[in-house]
């Protein structure tokens, strides 16, 4: 498949070797498809797509791992907002913002710091630029002692959402009446990842989760996990990702990384289990695989040419409840401790839409897709009725640019369709005169003469019902 120089024994003062890579399967056949997967696969690379598309850039100078949206890759990401948020109002879940960092205690707390100090982010610098100035300088070795044994105050970059949701919770009197209470952000959180574990979009830094937290009395666990899980299969078929197999993350009771009563694990798990046996489709439990506060429930998706991704997730919480002291007051006047579920249908926002542009090619549905439509002018005589026909294609909320440049039409129409444009409509002097448009499909090719009030129904009709 490929080789690379390697060193013996990985000394450079030892000979030089070829390190040979290679694949072997039970047929020809199954190498040829395995091939042909690989092709498909480097076809679709979101890096080289992401590119070509405009749809993000990753700049040395910023920082490896974070992602700058550009204009059409933000158009992408705010059709995904915009149609989960839809979902989240219909359940009756409150939007919160919260802020990038906090006190080192709050992660204390919560057992984010020390649990994963390694993969967290000092608010004050970079981890690597801390560790080298350590080695000359007595004062950051300290500081960097302080900070892990709480002598110095410190902030950090926030890993999770969660200890943030949990004050919001905390900040107010609640009655069993009050729960459910469920808070949802888009909110941005940041990793320390190793350099040679970076990816594009799929593997990141820093990035924005469709997180929300939902706190309820024990006897509401299941019905919100159900509802959760619903969540999850409504976006998952919205995007005609209808393959996916489901895995429940359990802890491994020999492990110390688990923090929480046995008891209180056992009943999490029980209630993921229960849940998961309702939706009907295969799935695997794997110890050692939970969050170290809670059991999760992870959807792993396979795409259109048979890779897995895990991207939503759904998490049974009984812990950092007790861990921040919350409370709520029961139907016998006394105080009980909440159930806390976290919840994330895309997971990232990142990685989910560089899935996407990998699933479809760069080809995305048009509701989905950062430019829905381009009006191709024949010639400067029919470019006034194109710019009216943009007008009322825009006041409806239709993404659209008018080709006003001097190209013939043949070299317009091949431009919309490199740049994965849905629909074309080309106008000439037939159409100007007769108020129609002729529609041009970037898949189906000519659909033919319309009215542009017909096509302004269809199109609306499609994106409305964010049809694929």
């Amino acid at each position: 498949m490929s080789v690379s120089s390697s060193f013996y024994l990985g000394d450079e003062k030892k000979g030089q070797l070829q390190r040979l890579y290679g694949t072997a399967f039970e047929s020809k056949e199954l190498l040829e498809d395995h091939l042909n997967r690989l092709e498909e696969a480097k076809k679709r690379d979101h890096r080289r797509l992401g590119k070509e598309l405009g749809l993000f850039h990753i700049d040395e100078m910023v920082g490896q791992g974070l992602i700058l949206w550009k204009p059409k890759g933000a158009l992408v990401r705010r059709a995904l907002q915009e149609f989960i948020t839809e979902e989240l109002d219909k359940q009756g879940y409150s939007q919160v913002f919260t802020p990038h960092i906090g006190k080192l205690d709050l992660y204390r707390t919560s057992g984010h710091f020390p649990y994963y100090q390694e993969s967290q982010y000092p608010a004050i610098a970079e981890r690597d630029v801390l560790e080298k100035l350590a080695d000359e300088d007595a004062t950051c070795a300290n500081l960097i002692n302080g900070l892990s044994d709480g002598t110095y105050e410190g902030y950090l970059l926030k890993p999770m959402n969660c200890p943030h949701h949990i004050k919001i919770f905390a900040s107010d009197h609640h009655s069993y009446r009050d729960l459910p209470v469920r808070l949802a952000e888009f909110g941005t959180v940041y990793r320390w990842e190793q350099s040679g574990e970076l990816g594009g979009m799929t593997r990141v830094r820093g990035f924005t989760q469709d997180d929300a937290h939902l706190f309820c009395t024990p006897d509401q666990v299941a019905a919100e996990v159900t509802g959760c899980l619903d969540l999850v299969k409504k976006v998952l078929s919205t995007l005609g990702m209808n393959e996916y197999r489901v895995r429940l993350s359990l802890r491994d009771p020999e492990s110390d990384k688990y923090v929480g009563s046995p008891e209180n694990w056992d009943k999490a798990e029980a209630a993921l289990r229960e849940a998961v046996q309702t939706l009907g489709v295969e799935y695997t439990e794997e110890l050692g695989e939970a969050a170290f506060y809670g059991p999760k429930i992870d959807f792993v998706v396979k795409d259109v040419i048979g890779r897995d991704w895990q991207l939503g997730t759904v998490q049974v919480d009984y812990n950092l409840p007790v861990r921040f002291g919350l409370s709520y007051v029961g139907a016998d006047n006394a105080q009980h401790v909440p159930v806390m579920i976290h919840r994330a249908p895309f997971g990232s926002m990142e990685r989910f839409t560089g899935l996407l542009i990998e699933h479809f090619e760069g080809k995305f549905p048009t509701w989905l897709a950062p430019e829905q439509v381009r009006i191709l002018p024949i010639s400067e005589k029919t470019l006034e009725n194109a710019e009216a026909a943009a007008a009322k294609l825009a006041d409806l909320g239709v993404r659209l640019t008018v080709d006003r440049s001097s190209d013939k039409i043949g070299a317009k129409i091949r431009n919309a369709r490199l740049d994965r444009v849905p629909y074309m409509l080309v106008i000439g002097q037939r159409e100007a005169e007769e108020g129609t448009v002729s529609v041009r499909h970037r898949d189906k090719d000519d659909l033919g003469v319309k009215s542009l009030e017909d096509f302004i129904a269809d199109i609306t009709q499609e994106i409305r019902s964010r049809g694929l």
